[in-house]
């Protein structure tokens, strides 16, 4: 294992990032989808963990491939629970934290520690990785959980998950358990690297940097690997003696440790009251029929402010569809305006990583509307008035 120094923090946010992007980039831009892309880095993951595994020390280069790989992988996992299961993020959120939870009980039930610099044995190792995976796809599902209940936009996303790695910081440098610490900033790291992700990959009428995903995935990979070289070069972050392990923790008492164990308590509430906070302000999330009772109810917007943010091109290409759509309708062709309406759910579903960022409160209003015109189309008992009625409203939002 690499020593936690500032350089395994900066790593750690760059593999974080490019999971973020690059999953979007091979499942949406190169329209492989989630379960293929999800499969295809399952058995990279396979790959890379036995070849990582094969290592009786730390090699930077093997070692930090292997957390780029279950970066991805962990992220897309979250990925087809939400959008394949449509499992609620809440739920995925506290499942992967029962989860979570279990492994580290677990480990340290058979270990004794879980400290990342104790992991001497193949056991450890093997516990250290399903851990890892675990949190990712927890900070992947906790991120989104955030962004659905806050409605937040790109850039503002950022701010949360580093103010709350900054109090963690504090928190360890005043006496709180080295251990705790470190897991809480491991996980922190996902959303936080995720959202940095999606800041500069949005477009900058969302309110992003606008080098979208493919470039955000390559700027970061070229960071990892010329960070990996400096430290394969120059050791830095390779623990060569048990002294120098212990040198780097902060000397820390059991009274020091519960005392800052509160504090971290408090940061949890503060947190927890920012989130609901939030959720009592004026925006829109997509809803969807197994948690919409316990989701805010979107706001409505007038028509032209739903597609303010969104680039005309895509708009125009769904009011295209859903132009067909409404044809066929009258025409009496329900197979016709059943495969347009499934024309129309593809394209946004496709959309949503772009679109999603640049307006989080029209593209929730949007969806909506898309979501009742689905149901009025694909109805078992179709009521062509109801069918008209929903795409109508639609079109007049799709200006």
């Amino acid at each position: 294992m690499p020593a936690v120094t500032l350089w395994f923090w900066i790593i750690k946010i760059l593999c974080t990032t490019v999971g973020e992007s690059f999953a979007d980039w091979l499942s949406v831009t190169q329209g492989m989808g989630l379960p293929t892309t999800a499969l295809i880095s399952t058995v990279a993951l396979a790959a890379v963990l036995g070849w990582q595994l094969h290592f009786s020390h730390y090699v930077p280069g093997f070692y930090w491939l292997t957390v780029v790989v279950f970066s991805v992988t962990g992220t897309l996992y979250t990925d087809i629970l939400t959008d394949g299961f449509h499992v609620p993020l809440a739920v995925s959120t506290s499942v992967f934290a029962v989860v979570l939870a279990g492994v580290f009980a677990v480990w340290f039930a058979r270990e004794r520690t879980l400290s990342i610099h104790s992991i001497v044995t193949l056991p450890r190792e093997l516990f250290y990785w399903l851990a890892v995976l675990v949190t990712f796809a927890l900070g992947t599902a906790a991120g989104d959980w955030t962004l659905q209940v806050t409605g937040w936009g790109p850039g503002v996303s950022v701010l949360l998950p580093a103010g709350v790695i900054a109090a963690v910081l504090i928190g360890w440098r005043m006496g709180a358990n080295a251990v705790l610490s470190f897991w809480l900033a491991y996980i922190l790291t996902r959303p936080l690297g995720a959202n940095l992700g999606d800041w500069i990959a949005s477009p900058r009428s969302g309110q992003g940097l606008g080098l979208g995903p493919a470039a955000t995935s390559a700027i970061f990979l070229v960071a990892i690997l010329a960070t990996v070289a400096y430290l394969t070069i120059t050791r830095a972050d390779v623990i060569e003696r048990q002294a120098q392990d212990r040198a780097r923790v902060v000397p820390t008492t059991l009274v020091q440790q519960r005392i800052m164990l509160g504090y971290y308590v408090m940061v949890a509430g503060a947190v927890a009251g920012l989130l609901v906070w939030s959720s009592g302000r004026p925006h829109s999330v997509a809803v969807s029929d197994d948690d919409a009772a316990s989701t805010p109810p979107a706001v409505s917007l007038t028509p032209g402010q739903a597609t303010a943010h969104f680039p005309p091109a895509d708009i125009a290409k769904f009011r295209g569809i859903v132009q067909d759509t409404l044809v066929k309708v009258h025409a009496g062709d329900r197979q016709g305006a059943g495969d347009r309406i499934t024309d129309l759910e593809t394209a946004w579903d496709e959309d949503e990583s772009t679109l999603r960022p640049m307006d989080a409160n029209g593209w929730g209003v949007l969806d909506r509307q898309i979501d009742t015109a689905l149901k009025a189309v694909r109805a078992s008992h179709p009521d062509q008035a109801a069918e008209v009625e929903s795409l109508n409203v639609l079109l007049a939002a799709l200006r």
